[in-house]
Order: structure tokens, then C-alpha cells, then sequence
């Protein structure tokens, strides 16, 4: 089991953070911050949290209890990408390992949505994502031999928020809830191993 003080650590300053109150803005770039410290080093994320399946993987490492926020571990293995879809929340996203593209896309009632912003991640980058109706977009692993992860940060409980994916061709809407693939989460609280006396 790796030490995962480091994701303790974030979750810690994160909720914080949430205790301010702050506007999106501030989520976005003090979280941003945060988030881009955790990322720096690829040496905490529980294997069982970062294995990719038959199609992408969301793992929940952690889920405010006031549902303010939320951490997950987005595993993409090879040619794996997600459906067209929006958040209807701040987001930030981290990439830990691997490569990942990312394309804005645009929704135009009744005929094919328009590609925009084009972010290719690689480890270490952070972006955001606003909260705006406008928020569409399709994620895709950008390597073509081993799979690829990153750390997205919401505004919400993002496995339970009613969203929509698009169809490309129509721009038309259809809703969804994504759930996680996992059903238990990391033990950041037991802290027997590092405060064991030293043999």
C-alpha cells in the first residue's frame, strides 16, 4: 500500500478551502494550486484506484461530507474516451500519468456541435473547467500503447449530479449520472503505520 499522507494532505487544505466559501473563481485557482502540489509526485494513488477496465474507470478517493467537493481518479486505457458531456460544476483536472486531450465541444440545437478549445495534458499540467452551460466537452487517452490517469476535483458530488451527455450529430441532450466504479474508498484516516514506534 503506498503512503497516501500526500492525498490526506490535499483533502485536508481542500476542506479548508471549502470552509471559506469561496466564489468558483477562488476554487479554481487556489484549488488549482493545490491540486498541482498533489500531482508533483506520482508516488500515493492505491494501485486498486488506478486499474483500467473494459471501458474508463472513476474512482471516488474522497467526497466532502457536506458534498462541497470531490476527488477522483479517472483511469483510460488504451483508445478509451468518454461521451460528450457536461458537469454543471467547477472542475479541475491533473493529469498523474499517462496523457490525456481534451475537446470543448459546442451544442447547436438540431445540427452537429463545433469542436473548440483543444487541451492535450501531460503529467503535472492542471486545467479548469467552469461551471457554465457551455462546459461540454469529451475526454480521450492521448497514448496509444499504456493507459493514462488523472485527478479530477468538483464542486459537488459529482457521481450524483444529474448531467447531460450530447450526440455530435444532433447536439441533442440526453440525461445521465455517472455513479463510481469503485464501492469502497482510501483509509486516509488510519495512521497507525506512521505513528508506530520505530524497531
Amino acid at each position: 500500500m503506498p503512503d497516501i499522507s500526500r492525498l490526506r494532505d490535499f483533502i485536508q487544505s481542500m476542506t479548508r478551502l471549502a470552509d471559506r466559501s469561496p466564489s468558483e473563481a477562488e476554487w479554481l485557482e487556489e484549488g488549482g494550486a493545490l491540486l498541482k502540489g498533489l500531482i508533483a509526485q506520482d508516488d500515493w494513488l492505491p494501485e486498486a484506484l488506478a486499474e483500467p477496465g473494459p471501458t474508463y474507470r472513476q474512482y471516488l478517493l474522497h467526497c466532502d461530507p457536506l458534498e462541497r467537493f470531490s476527488v477522483v481518479s479517472f483511469v483510460w486505457g488504451i483508445g478509451q474516451r468518454t461521451p460528450i458531456h457536461n458537469h454543471k460544476v467547477w472542475g479541475l483536472v491533473g493529469m498523474l500519468r499517462g496523457a490525456e486531450v481534451s475537446t470543448t465541444m459546442h451544442p447547436e440545437p438540431g445540427r452537429p456541435m463545433r469542436a473548440g478549445q483543444v487541451d492535450h495534458l501531460a503529467p503535472g499540467e492542471v486545467v479548469g473547467v467552469g461551471s457554465g452551460e457551455d462546459d461540454a466537452h469529451w475526454v480521450t487517452n492521448a497514448l496509444t500503447d499504456r493507459a493514462s490517469i488523472s485527478i479530477h476535483v468538483y464542486g459537488g458530488n459529482i457521481g450524483a449530479i444529474a448531467r447531460h451527455t450530447f450526440d455530435a450529430e444532433t447536439s441533442a441532450q440526453k440525461p445521465f449520472i455517472s455513479g463510481y466504479t469503485n464501492a469502497v474508498v482510501p483509509n486516509l484516516w488510519d495512521r497507525s503505520a506512521e505513528l508506530a514506534p520505530a524497531r
